[in-house]
């Protein structure tokens, strides 16, 4: 299984563990920070996605000596990633907890993140064109492309390759790519605008062998098969060249 990055940077790789381990359900840190206005901790390190690129955060509970709390929210503000209780007594910094994920929605997120990607690789085989946008919850997203029409026609196409590339349990991997080798591969970068600052040095590269390679920070299963399988359940218009495709993930 492709869980461990490849080539990751060691500050990266012991702080922001979701990035190196999908399928890390537990850990155990110390409170770094406390901020009782907002009623948040920062951890030295954490498994909790913070969300971002269309991936809601985690969500879970964090647990230490005499208190344990609801993680409510998680959001990254520059280098640091909060994380949110729901609690009236925070734990004070220094303090050692263990940290676990609502792992049923975040394994469920994973499955439908990693479909997504089977998508955008099924339309740039086919098509060539970038995602104009793009959001999930657990077991529904959706992509926009700048597709010039729709059809019944196309949808069934779209959700039949997609259902063949994950029946074909391609491998899952993640790779740190340094910005100057990135920036050499159009294809890369799949949005339409490139929104990755460039100051990013390495990029995280999710892998979908054969199928999708582009710069992703989010969590994703270790191959296709355990997607389960998908349907196209929606297409809508919206803009002249701006089409809108839904997927839903269903048990294979």
């Amino acid at each position: 299984m492709a869980v461990p990055g490849r080539q990751a940077p060691t500050d990266l790789a012991a702080t922001e563990l979701f990035a190196v381990d999908a399928y890390r359900r537990s850990f155990e840190s110390e409170v770094a920070e406390v901020d009782p206005e907002q009623n948040r901790v920062r951890l030295a390190r954490t498994a909790f996605y913070p969300g971002g690129g269309g991936q809601p955060h985690d969500l879970g509970l964090l647990s230490w000596d005499g208190g344990k709390a609801e993680v409510v929210r998680v959001k990254r503000e520059g280098a640091r990633i909060w994380h949110w209780l729901e609690t009236a007594e925070l734990p004070q910094a220094g303090v050692e907890l263990l940290g676990e994920l609502d792992w049923e929605r975040r394994h469920l997120l994973m499955r439908t993140h990693t479909a997504l990607h089977v998508l955008c690789g099924v339309i740039w085989k086919e098509f060539e064109i970038p995602v104009t946008g793009g959001n999930m919850e657990p077991g529904r997203g959706r992509l926009d492309f700048p597709l010039p029409s729709l059809s019944q026609d196309l949808g069934e196409r779209i959700e039949r390759r997609m259902n063949e590339e994950i029946q074909a349990a391609r491998e899952v991997m993640v790779e740190f790519v340094g910005r100057a080798e990135a920036d050499l591969d159009p294809a890369l970068i799949r949005t339409a605008a490139n929104l990755i600052p460039a100051e990013i040095d390495p990029l995280r590269v999710i892998d979908i062998v054969g199928v999708d390679r582009q710069a992703d920070g989010g969590t994703h299963v270790a191959d296709t098969s355990m997607v389960g399988a998908v349907a196209v359940v929606g297409m809508e218009s919206k803009g002249k060249e701006n089409k809108r495709i839904r997927i839903e993930v269903r048990d294979a």
